[in-house]
């Protein structure tokens, strides 16, 4: 039995990292507790416990009290007896009683591989939550092992994560045996060992992503202002710089793109802006919305709104599919937004045949008069180049006013003003 148990603490200890001292505790428990207990027939009984950790020796002993008489043989012993096992024993003494080597060897075989097992299965809970505990909040890597109602499997590492269904993007689907990266939100101590929480939906996901891509934010060169995400949608980024020569929208960018790929690539083509942060509302307004142009905006600075209006056609960009990038610009920027149609007033026929006559006037034509020629199409004195006295007595007018209309149109055209020049 010694060289099994000298085995066994060899292998946990090269093997499995747990210690000698822990090992040889956990047996001499296991083997005290059986021992304790005794056989179906017998009562239970105090046993000391000791395994030599050089050779693997197991020795137990029965602690028995010093009695005249003898009413429990479980735990007392006669004086007479008690002279065997001690030097000079009293009454009420405790004397120790080796216990039989080969029933100690039965006892053992039977419960050392269970206590093993479970002080392995122990070690390793405790392996995992102290390998862990120092990476929540960061990044993991691991391989989707099954699904479970929704939530998946992850195994990362020798331990097994949660990567509940609430913390999914939407819209991807994981198989086991793909690899996946998470973002360890939380480790909790259960009952039945440490449970790793995993985030994909999660800012902080995005965040670590551009820590991870982007040196520039690691060194505290470029900083994340302000972060908006619809998880599997789209994800706004404001950035700044602390060095002026270094422009904080191209570091996460990359050359020719190549960071922010890596980052959409992780997390599954979701788009991500990146604008430059400004401290004025209005700027970061301007920034964020791009290609839309907001116009006319003004800010309730107490209840932190902001209203603005956009032409028709950048209407449908301002607000995105679903709302969604309204919604990320007003997260993004801190206020609530109002977002209105810029209205263009629209001319009327009446209205711009009047103007055009008004322009005639200007040249020295009856109102009247000019008002007839706007009718018949000659809504400027441009408009008269190749027109004849004869064209003007054919619409109506009598032969002193056509030669007045070409007389004060011919003044004021650009060839006549470059002749006279």
């Amino acid at each position: 039995m010694s060289s099994e148990i000298l085995a066994v603490l060899e292998y946990m200890e090269k093997e499995k990292g747990i210690s000698r001292p822990d090992m040889i505790a956990t047996i001499e428990n296991a083997v005290k507790a059986a021992a304790e207990r005794g056989g179906a027939n017998s009562e239970p009984s105090e046993v000391r416990v000791e395994i030599n950790p050089k050779n693997g020796t197991l020795q137990a002993w029965t602690l028995l009290k010093v009695v005249e008489s003898v009413a429990d043989t479980a735990r007392e012993i006669h004086l007479d007896k008690a002279r065997l096992y001690s030097e000079n024993p009293q009454i009420g003494d405790m004397v120790e009683r080796e216990m039989d080597p080969a029933y100690l060897g039965r006892i053992a075989a039977k419960t050392a591989e269970q206590a093993i097992k479970q002080r392995l299965r122990q070690f390793e809970k405790e392996h995992i939550y102290d390998e862990f505990r120092d990476q929540v909040g960061n990044l993991v890597t691991g391989t989707v092992r099954r699904k479970e109602r929704g939530d998946l499997i992850v195994e990362v590492g020798k331990a097994e994560a949660l990567l509940p269904w609430r913390e999914q993007a939407p819209g991807e689907d994981w198989v086991p045996g793909e690899r996946i990266r998470c973002l360890l939100v939380k480790l909790e101590q259960q009952g039945r060992g440490p449970e790793l929480i995993l985030s994909r939906s999660s800012l902080n996901f995005v965040r670590k992503l551009f820590d991870m891509e982007v040196s520039e934010i690691a060194d505290g060169t470029v900083s994340l202002a302000a972060m908006a995400r619809e998880p599997g949608y789209r994800t706004k980024v404001c950035v700044k710089s602390t060095d002026p020569k270094v422009d904080p929208v191209g570091a996460c960018v990359g050359a020719r793109g190549g960071r922010v790929k890596s980052i959409v690539r992780e997390m599954n083509g979701e788009k991500v802006d990146i604008v430059r942060w400004f401290e004025d509302p209005i700027e970061q307004l301007v920034e964020a919305l791009k290609p839309a142009v907001p116009q006319n905006v003004t800010l309730d600075r107490d209840k932190r709104r902001m209203y603005f209006e956009v032409k028709e056609d950048d209407l449908s960009v301002a607000i995105g599919r679903k709302g969604i990038n309204a919604r990320l610009t007003s997260r993004l920027l801190g206020w609530k937004l109002d977002i209105g149609k810029v209205v263009v007033k629209e001319v009327g026929f009446d209205e711009r045949k009047a103007k055009a006559a008004e322009g005639l006037t200007s040249v020295g034509i009856e109102f009247e008069v000019a008002d007839r020629l706007v009718a018949f199409g000659l809504v400027s004195p441009e408009a008269f180049e190749g027109v004849t006295h004869t064209d003007l007595v054919g619409l109506g007018f009598d032969d002193a006013t056509a030669q007045h209309i070409l007389e004060k149109v011919s003044t004021s055209s650009p060839a006549s003003d470059s002749e006279s020049s």
